[in-house]
């Protein structure tokens, strides 16, 4: 079972406004929703992985123990942050962020 924060939700919602307001280039609104719809599908799947990776950054580590990295494109990998609970098979999605805003360390 997958079960999101609700700053992880916050997180999607930040996505979807992230893209539409993109001074960059301007993305159509289905486009926008496919792709939060593809990160919250990778989140879907995340309790059928055999293997949970630990996090490796401080500022992942703020938000839970394991890390799971969604690689979109070239560009841009998705953090998808959470918690574990091996006995039940839980996980609980903390936090999402892009390899663009996370500092290495």
């Amino acid at each position: 079972m997958v079960l999101f924060s609700n700053k992880a939700n916050q997180d999607l919602d930040d996505i979807y406004e992230g893209l539409l307001n993109w001074e960059k280039i301007q993305l159509e609104r289905i486009f926008i929703i496919d792709y939060v719809v593809d990160i919250v599908d990778v989140c879907a799947t995340i309790d059928q992985t055999i293997f949970h990776a630990d996090a490796q950054y401080t500022s992942h580590k703020k938000f839970g123990e394991k890390v799971y990295k969604y690689t979109r494109n070239n560009y841009t990998t998705w953090y998808i942050i959470y918690d574990f609970e091996k006995e039940s098979n839980t996980v609980y999605i903390q936090h999402i962020t892009s390899n663009h805003v996370t500092i290495s360390e």
